[in-house]
């Protein structure tokens, strides 16, 4: 070999060493291990992704305001996790999806009356947790007016959870625990929703109204019908949709079939003389006075009025026909032009009504997979 050609050669190979060293030292530094394309197994959250939120096309423009809390697929798993844990409550043991179940509307279905901590009774029965988006106010009395104020009034409730929400942050920050069925780490969760492993009490009511926002109901056969399918309803339930616009609709209005009033509709006063609307405003003309209830998912959430005294809708509408109680509040649309009180409907109207009321029940909202239990259990 010429003197020339080795050298050459020699230099060549001192290059291609130099490349080869250089392309190690980009692999460590990468700490891809010599693979580019493996991920990092537990990558530093960027920040928790925005999550759209859809509002029904023929329903009203929200009461809640996404621009103070927009909505997260981090932000609402969190709520999501916080709404079934029993670790809101002082057993630990009754979460907010106890006595709000999925499968009745987020009812408490077949109970009078909610049971709390230590398996005591409510004075009231629980109401349904869906479209909260368009409430302005909350419960049967209305004595809250934000939806993030909502988990507060069940977590200081001595026979709901009986819980301060000083002790449940103590109790999230401590997790995830051993003996839990799901060892939630709620601080990772915090910091994946909020870029921090901060916990606090404005975080907690954020996310759970959150998740709250997203239970949404509007797939029902009436829904369906006024998109447009014109076959969605049968020719009965189209009956009881015009008796209902006649007889039930001046209470019972828009899409979201409740006006949001308080009224009087002429129920005896029950065991503990419950007042209603009276007992926060004080106000003489709000006695016996409670909020108009949604009627979407009526058929799943039996049983009805504010202390569930009524297990069907037939007798719901006997009582508006033929048993209501004369009172000074009772409100005007039901008193009837002979000086009798009541809702004029006959046997026949009453069962094309309901056929209607069932219409309004939505399959998909009840088994939406991302509304479910988590299985997170009680926490501790």
């Amino acid at each position: 070999m010429k003197k020339m050609d080795h050298d050459v050669l020699k230099k060549a190979g001192i290059i291609w060493c130099t490349v080869l060293l250089c392309i190690q030292l980009l692999l460590s530094c990468s700490g891809s291990g010599g693979n580019t394309n493996e991920p990092d197994p537990d990558p530093e959250p960027t920040g928790p992704t925005a999550l759209r939120w859809v509002k029904p096309a023929h329903f009203p423009d929200p009461v809640y305001d996404l621009g103070k809390n927009p909505l997260t697929i981090e932000g609402v798993l969190l709520g999501k996790f916080l709404f079934y844990d029993g670790i809101l409550s002082r057993t630990n043991v009754i979460g907010c999806g106890t006595c709000h179940q999925q499968q009745s509307a987020f009812t408490h279905h077949g109970h009078e009356l909610s049971h709390g901590v230590d398996d005591l009774l409510g004075i009231r029965n629980a109401p349904a947790v869906q479209n909260m988006a368009w409430n302005p106010s909350f419960f049967w009395d209305g004595n809250t007016h934000a939806l993030d104020s909502v988990p507060l009034n069940a977590i200081q409730n001595k026979v709901e959870l009986d819980e301060t929400m000083d002790n449940i942050l103590l109790k999230l920050r401590a997790t995830p625990v051993k003996n839990s069925k799901v060892p939630v780490d709620y601080p990772k969760m915090f910091k994946a929703a909020y870029g921090t492993t901060e916990i606090t009490s404005e975080k907690v009511r954020l996310a759970l109204s959150q998740f709250m926002m997203t239970m949404v109901s509007a797939n029902s056969k009436y829904d369906y019908f006024v998109s447009g399918d014109a076959a969605a309803l049968n020719t009965d339930e189209k009956n009881g949709m015009a008796l209902f616009k006649q007889k039930c609709a001046s209470c019972h209005s828009g899409e979201l079939f409740t006006d949001f009033s308080y009224r009087n509709n002429g129920l005896a006063p029950n065991k503990i003389n419950d007042q209603g609307r009276f007992s926060i405003t004080k106000n003489d003309n709000d006695r016996y006075k409670f909020k108009v209830p949604s009627l979407r998912n009526i058929g799943l959430t039996a049983p009805y009025m504010h202390d569930g005294r009524f297990v069907s809708l037939e007798q719901v509408l006997d009582h508006y026909s033929d048993n209501m109680q004369p009172s000074a509040t009772l409100d005007e649309v039901f008193k009837l032009s002979n000086g009798k009180v009541g809702v004029s409907l006959t046997a026949a109207e009453k069962q094309s009504i309901i056929l209607f009321l069932r219409a309004l029940g939505d399959d998909q909202f009840i088994r939406n997979a991302e509304l479910s239990d988590p299985g997170v259990g009680n926490a501790l």
